[in-house]
Order: C-alpha cells, then structure tokens, then sequence
C-alpha cells in the first residue's frame, strides 16, 4: 500500500496534466471565485485548487496521505498563508458552524464513507455557507455498467477512486440543496470517469 501510495501521487499530476489543461482548470477557476471568509480544501491532493483560490480566504487545505501532502506542501511555499493539516474528510479540525465553504474536487470518489464526509462539511458549514464540489459521478445504462464492471481494477489502481459513486444524489441525501450544477465531459464521452459535474450547494432545504 505504501509503495502504491507513493507511485500514484509522484504520477498524479502528470496523468491529469491534459485533463486540467482542457477542462478541469477553467471550472476550478469559475467554482472558486469570489470565496472569501473560512475555506476548508477537503482531500486537497497536491494543491491543484491553490492557485484558485481567492488571496482573501483563510485556507486550510486537508490531506491524508503523507505522499499527497508533501507534494501539497512543496506546493503551498512558506509565503502562502495556507494551513496544511493531516485529517480525514469524515473528521475534520473545525467547530460547528465556524467555515464559510467547504471544497471537494475529485475526492468525494475516493473517500471511504461518503456519507460520513458530507455529514461533517453540513456540521461545519456556517448556516449560509457553501458546499462547492467538481467530481465524477455514476452515469446511466450501459455506461453506469461499464463503470460497474470496472470499478473493483479502477479502485485498486487509483488509491481507492471509486467510478460509481451517485455522487449529486447523496449530497442531497446528506441535506443540501444543489443550487448550481453543470455537467460535462474531460475526453471522450465513453471515458469511465465521464459524466463529471461541478456544482454549489447551501445546508438545509
């Protein structure tokens, strides 16, 4: 696991290079701005947020895996007023109702409950803050079976990613409301990390 671990975060941002490039890049950018207040960067990877990330928010960028965080803290400087902290998306460092937005881009299919990692943003979440998210979603038919299928290789080769997650449904699920949403595709449509989407959800409702 060790080994796995350190091979996939040394390749990670050389393997997600064009996809970034293409479309993922633009939509961090439009998902993050205007952020300002309390900023938790949930499963923040090797830091591909931080150069989106409004100068005025207070960030704490949280990441797990020591091979992720290190590439994470090469990446954040000590001139960037960025905390990064080791923890859990299902527990993270904050008081009840203390942060202002919470950010999951590409990990709500990797973390290990779901469920768990929602429940802690809505307790963190101050009342009128925002869950923003970018990620790869379960599609339908014959797709969606295809993701079925591949989801046991594609999970041992990517650190757990899980392909099938309905991941739109179970922020709902968790007590949010979707307030903005857009669907697109990174490559080819028949991809098995397509559809993906990018969305704003509030607590409540």
């Amino acid at each position: 696991m060790g080994l796995r671990s350190a091979l996939f975060a040394a390749q990670y941002d050389a393997a997600m290079r064009h996809a970034e490039h293409e479309e993922l890049s633009s939509r961090r950018a439009a998902l993050l701005s205007g952020l300002r207040g309390i900023v938790y960067d949930v499963g923040a990877g090797t830091g591909a947020n931080l150069p989106y990330l409004p100068p005025s928010c207070r960030v704490t960028a949280v990441e797990p895996d020591p091979n992720m965080r290190k590439r994470l803290l090469a990446r954040v400087g000590p001139a960037n007023a960025v905390r990064v902290v080791d923890a859990s998306a299902e527990a993270l460092p904050a008081n009840d109702a203390s942060v202002d937005a919470v950010v999951f881009t590409l990990v709500l299919c990797s973390v290990p409950d779901q469920a768990a990692a929602l429940a802690e943003a809505k307790r963190v979440l101050k009342p009128d803050g925002k869950l923003l998210f970018l990620e790869h979603v379960r599609d339908a038919g014959a797709h969606a079976a295809f993701q079925d299928m591949l989801r046991p290789v594609w999970s041992f080769a990517a650190q757990g990613c899980q392909l099938n997650r309905n991941t739109v449904a179970a922020i709902s699920a968790a007590g949010f409301t979707v307030d903005e949403r857009e669907n697109f595709t990174v490559g080819p449509a028949w991809l098995p990390v397509n559809p993906m989407v990018r969305g704003r959800a509030t607590p409540g409702g």
